[in-house]
């Protein structure tokens, strides 16, 4: 019987981005939801329960660093893995990132065969 699909949160607010990746997170065989900005995403996240959140950091409203902290609080979203995905390509932004708990930070201009083998990586570490 089939697997049921991955669930995906995509969270961005430049709407390309958005566009491009739940396109190609669809032809990928994943199911995709998709938040504009940090708000929006937690409020899918506690609906949806993603397996994997792709997180913007510079965003309105709420940045990546608080969706990622309200992920790690929330007992529910336990088994959620972060991947960022931010122009923040600083050293200590990406050393930020991780020591606040994400799982990956793959930086913009990003690769989407990197971004796609970093999803199913994170995926199967569960």
């Amino acid at each position: 019987k089939k697997k049921p699909m991955k669930k995906i949160l995509i969270v961005d607010d430049e709407p390309n981005i958005l566009m491009a990746l739940e396109y190609t997170l669809k032809k990928n065989n994943f199911e995709v939801f998709i938040a504009r900005d940090g708000e929006e995403a937690i409020h899918i996240a506690k609906e949806k329960k993603p397996d994997v959140l792709v997180l913007d950091i510079m965003m309105p409203k709420v940045d990546g660093f608080e969706v990622l902290e309200y992920v790690k609080f929330n007992s529910d979203l336990q088994e959620t893995k972060v991947i960022f995905l931010s122009a923040k390509n600083k050293e200590k932004d990406i050393q930020k990132g991780i020591d606040k708990g994400a799982n990956a930070y793959l930086t913009k201009p990003f690769s989407m065969k990197k971004l796609i083998q970093e999803i199913e990586n994170q995926i199967l570490v569960n």
